[in-house]
């Protein structure tokens, strides 16, 4: 049986309004329920990941670079947003992922695609330059041959800019870019 997947990257309370929220990113959100309402209902697989620190945060390789406390387990800034929440079919897979990209994630897409016969990913949320290119690169590296794409306007990066940059890296590892252009920030 032949399913497609949406990936749902990092939709957390941390990152659109919270201690790296953007104006962008509280932008998107309507996009990706939007988006996530088309995949169930063609009852496809949803899965959402979650960036996920402990309390020592400060003190590993990504805090030490970027020294802002979110996500931490158990805060408000690791929930996902609640209309994104409320959007997920009891059956979504939930993955917390303690860095940018999951090796998990990687792990259940392999494991799908033997059960399924994986047709398609999609892949959208935060950020687009971050979390989104890595996990991108890891599907893209477990499932070479499934069609992987992008929904611009259900992403957002760290800035405007940053975003394109991503944008246009993906595209180069042949990933279908769609919607670009029509990101809610760009008039």
């Amino acid at each position: 049986m032949k399913k497609n997947i949406l990936i749902v990257v990092d939709m957390q309370n941390g990152f659109i309004d919270g201690a790296l929220g953007t104006s962008e990113a509280k932008m998107i959100v309507p996009n990706v329920v939007n988006k996530i309402h088309s995949y169930i209902k063609d009852d496809d697989i949803i899965i959402a990941t979650r960036d996920t620190h402990n309390k020592d945060y400060l003190f590993t390789e990504e805090g030490k670079n970027l020294p802002v406390e979110h996500c931490i387990k158990g805060t408000k800034g690791h929930e996902l947003n609640t209309d994104v929440s409320e959007s997920l079919r009891e059956d979504s897979i939930i993955i917390d992922k303690p860095t940018f990209g999951s090796f998990e994630l990687g792990l259940k897409l392999k494991e799908l695609n033997e059960i399924f016969d994986i047709e398609n990913i999609e892949v959208i949320g935060l950020c687009t330059d971050i979390c989104v290119i890595s996990n991108v690169v890891i599907a893209k590296s477990v499932l070479p041959n499934v069609h992987i794409k992008v929904d611009a306007s259900c992403c957002a990066g760290v800035t405007p800019e940053s975003h394109n940059i991503a944008l246009d890296s993906m595209q180069t590892l042949q990933v279908e870019i769609v919607n670009r252009g029509k990101e809610p920030w760009i008039k």
